[in-house]
């Protein structure tokens, strides 16, 4: 596949669903499938997804390909979502049910999936003239927490400010593809689901995030996240163009070392005395400690505890 660009249309970004991370897999190298057509897709039409593919998209060997495909055929059929749309009869908000494929087949001896998108779903794909979210599909490839490609792709639809408003706790739950009794306890929804697809997202893909949550007296309501492009692969290179009193006042710390030293520092005594917060988690404190040693101020500030912990 040349052209990896995934687009969705900002309704199915925001719609509700669970699907695993081998169904999301499948549907983001569908859309992308969709894409190279060239011609566009209608309900009818078959998308073909090759075990090769899927094996070099996301690295993985081909006997696990063919097995994604071919249980696809089962969960993916059965899969359903739900979005909100306006009712163009009485300009009311409606919430839409529908399945993912209408139709799907395994083709044994080609080790090919046969996908048809369900009605609904046709538009929220190929609809691009309207408010929509596109990105690279390797910037999930990796990322093996289903929570952490639902996170990541709200979050790109906010790509231009770099934060997004206040998600309130059960819409943002739903979104996510949460059960209404599923991690309940907000000490189990942070641990398995929220720092888990942070910790991924800041590891794996080409943005560092933090969260912040919100609360009505002691109980959270809602969360925002804050999230910053890392630095591109040569960054270092122009930066060795700048004179070396300029270097020497803002030490170049690397995507790599932000996440060591971030992790370091969050569990360092005496940085942690001086900047964590009240009833901020470890986790937490190095998310946030994260983004900011991407700002060459902040690096300088906390240079002393860094070299403590080991940067050089």
């Amino acid at each position: 596949m040349t052209n990896n660009l995934v687009v969705k249309d900002n309704i199915l970004i925001n719609a509700s669903y669970n699907l695993e991370v081998t169904e999301q897999r499948l549907v983001l190298l569908s859309i992308i499938r969709a894409r190279e057509t060239g011609q566009g897709i209608t309900s009818d039409s078959k998308l073909e997804i090759h075990a090769s593919d899927y094996a070099s998209q996301f690295n993985v060997t081909k006997e696990a390909a063919y097995s994604a495909l071919k249980n696809a055929v089962n969960t993916l059929f059965e899969r359903k979502f739900s979005f909100k749309e306006t009712h163009k009869d009485t300009n009311k908000e409606i919430v839409v049910k529908s399945r993912w494929v209408s139709r799907i087949a395994y083709v044994d001896d080609l080790a090919v999936l046969q996908v048809t998108f369900a009605p609904d779903v046709v538009p929220l794909i190929t609809r691009l003239e309207k408010h929509f979210t596109s990105y690279q599909l390797k910037q999930v490839s990796q990322v093996t927490s289903k929570y952490g490609i639902r996170l990541y792709e709200m979050l790109i639809a906010w790509r231009e400010t770099g934060k997004t408003p206040i998600l309130e706790l059960e819409d943002f739950r739903h979104k996510l593809g949460l059960e209404n009794g599923e991690y309940q306890k907000m000490v189990n929804f942070k641990s398995r689901v929220l720092e888990p697809a942070i910790k991924q997202i800041n590891e794996l893909t080409d943005i560092l995030v933090q969260y912040e949550q919100h609360k009505n007296g002691r109980t959270i309501t809602g969360f925002s996240f804050f999230f910053k492009q890392k630095n591109p692969p040569n960054s270092l290179k122009k930066l060795k163009t700048t004179n070396t009193e300029t270097l020497d006042m803002f030490p170049i710390v690397t995507d790599k070392q932000i996440l060591l030293f971030s992790n370091k520092l969050a569990h360092d005594s005496s940085f942690a005395a001086k900047y964590s917060q009240v009833g901020e988690s470890y986790d937490d404190f190095a998310i946030r400690i994260s983004l900011e040693l991407t700002k060459p101020k902040k690096v300088q500030e906390y240079l002393p505890y860094l070299k403590q912990v080991g940067f050089k």
